[in-house]
């Protein structure tokens, strides 16, 4: 094969590579199906090239070519498209609620307190409470005392459990639909929508942020309104027509 001919096919590997990462990144194509395109595509020129060639030039073009598979695996995987796990992490933490309220054996007399400790557990792997007191408070967390703060995110957590237990427990086969996600490696917003047995559709829109390898929600709005605007209008009024100790005897006043 001639030098000419070597490098051009090198070239066309790397644009095909080129071509399928920057499909992925603008979600065009699904990371796996750009990847899998991109290795296709060089394997077709591996497959193609002569062997017995053994010159440095042939060895050289060879090594080329399998960094660029590498460089074009990674940027086919590394798009934005990371913004797909809020929207898998979420939908997998809501089957698992589903599956809990629909089981027969926790529906048994005696055991609902065991079928709410458990969508709890689940619930505290979706939401993060403490972020969602904070927004919350507003301004107002910054002036409260840290002993304030944490009796608030407790007291305002078992309230925020309670409701949705409750909101849960009400279920009875409505159907989620998802609309997948926008959003960056940070900060990502998950569109669903609640189908009702009647055919009504409620918008319900989550708000997360990353930490780590987890995906956890700091905000719900339910047909445009936000959960934490809500709170944060109730706090408010409260904190300014008493404080932060009114506050916290309110919340207390509604544990059961």
């Amino acid at each position: 094969m001639t030098a000419t001919r070597t490098w051009s096919l090198i070239v066309i590997a790397a644009m095909v590579g080129l071509m399928l990462a920057s499909a992925a990144w603008a979600e065009t194509l699904p990371r796996a199906a750009a990847s899998l395109g991109l290795v296709l595509a060089i394997g077709l020129v591996l497959a193609l090239w002569p062997d017995g060639h053994g010159t440095r030039a042939s060895t050289r073009a060879r090594s080329v070519i399998v960094i660029a598979v590498a460089v074009g695996v990674a940027l086919g995987s590394a798009g934005p498209a990371s913004a797909g796990a809020p929207t898998e992490q979420l939908r997998a933490a809501v089957d698992r609620v589903l599956q809990i309220v629909e089981d027969p054996a926790l529906k048994e007399t005696g055991r609902s307190q065991e079928r709410r400790a458990a969508i709890g557990v689940v619930a505290n792997g979706i939401f993060d409470f403490e972020e969602i007191t904070r927004r919350a408070l507003g301004l107002h967390w910054a002036s409260g005392t840290p002993a304030q703060r944490q009796e608030l995110v407790r007291l305002f957590t078992a309230l925020l459990e309670r409701a949705y237990v409750g909101r849960i427990e009400s279920y009875s086969g409505e159907r989620v639909t998802w609309l997948g996600d926008t959003g960056d490696e940070s900060l990502a917003t998950v569109r669903t929508r609640i189908v009702t047995k009647a055919g009504t559709e409620i918008p319900v829109e989550y708000r997360m942020y990353r930490r780590a390898e987890r995906w956890l929600a700091y905000d719900v709005t339910i047909e445009g309104i936000s959960l934490v605007a809500n709170y944060r209008a109730q706090f408010n009024k409260i904190i300014q027509a008493s404080s932060h100790a009114g506050l916290v005897a309110q919340l207390r006043a509604k544990q059961p």
